[in-house]
């Protein structure tokens, strides 16, 4: 008799219908099937696989960065779609870590103790993690995120906030040189003109894209805010 043969086909809702409406939506479900050349039997399994949901990183997305202090920024439509990225995530109980800068500069609309250093108004809220850090990364922070991102088992991350070359990137380079799969929510994130070394202003507009062609591929994966609501 000849060998029996295998395929595995995988779905991802939505659509979810019937009894399938029942199962949470990071529920993957597998069919497989074998059968004989011959074919008097077919044998049908139906596998369901829990996958850990993907911690969705909230980076500085903070009062003082609606200050003129910091000159032009592009995106305006950031922080809507880190809004939109929350609703989702909290909407489905997904994990998501706010990340605060407490600026040590005395001039930084950032520093502890003051509006500016506030998270903006429908970013604060439920979260699984609160972090508070000094640096770009939100790895060198406390309380510490890797350590939590291990214990709970967590292996994927989005990362979306302010800015998009400094901190979020940053976070991004970092999670993946630790092995986590990174998604960066590119239009949730924005940031300001540079200066560079020969005192000519690059755009932000500028600075957003080459990070954006510095992570995907090789740090992340670069979205678009709906791209990642579609395929969580």
């Amino acid at each position: 008799m000849a060998e029996a043969t295998s395929s595995l086909y995988e779905t991802r809702a939505p659509p979810r219908k019937g009894l399938l409406a029942l199962f949470p939506r990071n529920l993957r479900i597998a069919y497989e099937s074998d059968g004989a050349k011959m074919g008097t039997a077919l044998l049908l399994r139906l596998e369901l696989h829990m996958a850990s949901p993907a911690v969705l990183i909230v980076v500085d997305v903070q009062n003082g960065f609606l200050d003129p202090y910091w000159g032009p920024s592009n995106n305006p439509a950031c922080e809507d779609n880190v809004r939109a990225l929350l609703a989702h995530w909290r909407a489905n109980d997904w994990p998501i870590v706010l990340v605060q800068h407490d600026s040590t500069s005395p001039t930084s609309p950032l520093r502890p103790g003051q509006p500016g250093h506030d998270l903006q108004p429908g970013v604060d809220g439920e979260a699984a993690l609160r972090i508070h850090k000094t640096v770009n990364s939100a790895f060198y922070g406390t309380p510490n995120l890797e350590e939590w991102l291990t214990a709970n088992k967590y292996t994927e991350l989005v990362v979306c906030g302010i800015m998009t070359n400094f901190c979020c990137e940053t976070t991004a380079r970092m999670g993946g040189n630790l092995g986590y799969s990174v998604t960066f929510a590119l239009d949730a994130t924005r940031t300001f003109d540079h200066e560079a070394i020969d005192g000519s202003i690059i755009p932000a507009e500028t600075i957003y894209n080459v990070t954006a062609a510095n992570l995907n591929g090789e740090f992340a994966t670069v979205l678009s805010t709906e791209q990642v609501i579609a395929r969580a």
